[in-house]
């Protein structure tokens, strides 16, 4: 089959297309035929190297953790499954991912498909989704009435957790160009904040949420925004203890994880319609050089994908 990997850290020009094994599902697994995978910062986050004390890869590596296809052959073990059934998931970021033809993922991590979009759409839903779902939904309870601050509300986690905490019953503020601003509000934003134009914290306060998305001097600013007992939840590193008891406040950290029961209720809010997906880039899998160079300016609306077969 063909697939993208890495033979060693560095920049874009890594990345090499080439002719591998097509794997082979073990008796607990099954095998996609892969149609699209979404691009993440995770991606090349881990092709430069960034994250190899946490996440002890062998390399060569295939990245892409985002994955949306058709089962073409089930494990002897797997049950609840069929071949032929179309289906996506966030995989084990410790395994090959979905930059290739065929992918090789535990039953235990995939879930069907959201019936009412296509598989370039679902592949941009698992890991930015099932992201905004852990951190809003799991460990900040977001509910009726909170105010909820969302940095970089419109990148790819941020456009999910504007919308899963509109519908959760949330007063939502996202920061974003201005630019975005209309796009963030028709995600379900009450208020856009323009970082550009002046600091957040001038203008933000007293909210129970703040989702960082950025870290950096974004999350040391935006500690003095949260009312007494409210949660900041990262999804970069975890904060420090200190800076929370400092403010009376709590914290909170996710790194994502494979999570087949959320994907199922992001589906149903997808073909509920409560739910909607922002592709703004879908390129062939021969050009994911290009695609991570893009992920890695950091300004792309909603996400990138490619798309491996039709």
């Amino acid at each position: 089959m063909q697939a993208v990997r890495f033979y060693a850290y560095g920049g874009p020009e890594t990345l090499v297309t080439e002719e591998v094994p097509r794997p082979r599902p073990a008796k607990d697994e099954v095998l996609v035929r892969v149609h699209a995978a979404g691009v993440n910062p995770v991606d090349w986050k881990v092709r430069e190297g960034y994250l190899k004390e946490m996440l002890q890869h062998q390399l060569p590596l295939i990245p892409g953790w985002d994955v949306s296809g058709v089962i073409e052959e089930i494990g002897d073990e797997v049950r609840g499954f069929h071949v032929g059934d179309e289906v996506y998931s966030r995989p084990d970021i410790m395994r090959d991912g979905a930059y290739a033809e065929y992918l090789v993922i535990r039953a235990s991590e995939v879930a069907l498909k959201p019936r009412s979009v296509d598989h370039v759409r679902a592949a941009a839903v698992p890991l930015a989704a099932l992201t905004a779902w852990q951190s809003l939904i799991q460990v900040a309870q977001v509910g009726p009435g909170q105010r909820v601050l969302i940095h970089a509300a419109a990148g790819g986690v941020g456009g999910f957790a504007v919308q899963l905490a509109k519908w959760r019953g949330a007063y939502v503020i996202g920061t974003a160009s201005a630019a975005n601003h209309d796009y963030i509000k028709s995600l379900g934003a009450d208020e856009a904040v323009d970082y550009r134009a002046r600091p957040f914290e001038e203008v933000v306060s007293e909210v129970d949420v703040v989702f960082d998305t950025l870290g950096g001097e974004a999350q040391e600013r935006s500690w003095q925004v949260l009312k007494k007992g409210g949660i900041l939840v990262s999804i970069l590193l975890p904060p420090p203890d200190e800076k929370a008891q400092a403010h009376g406040v709590r914290k909170g950290f996710v790194f994502v994880q494979p999570d087949p029961e959320g994907l199922k209720q992001l589906a149903g809010l997808i073909d509920a319609g409560k739910l909607r997906t922002c592709v703004e880039k879908v390129l062939p899998l021969q050009q994911a050089r290009q695609a991570q160079e893009l992920s890695q300016t950091g300004h792309v609306r909603g996400k990138i994908v490619l798309k491996v077969r039709d």
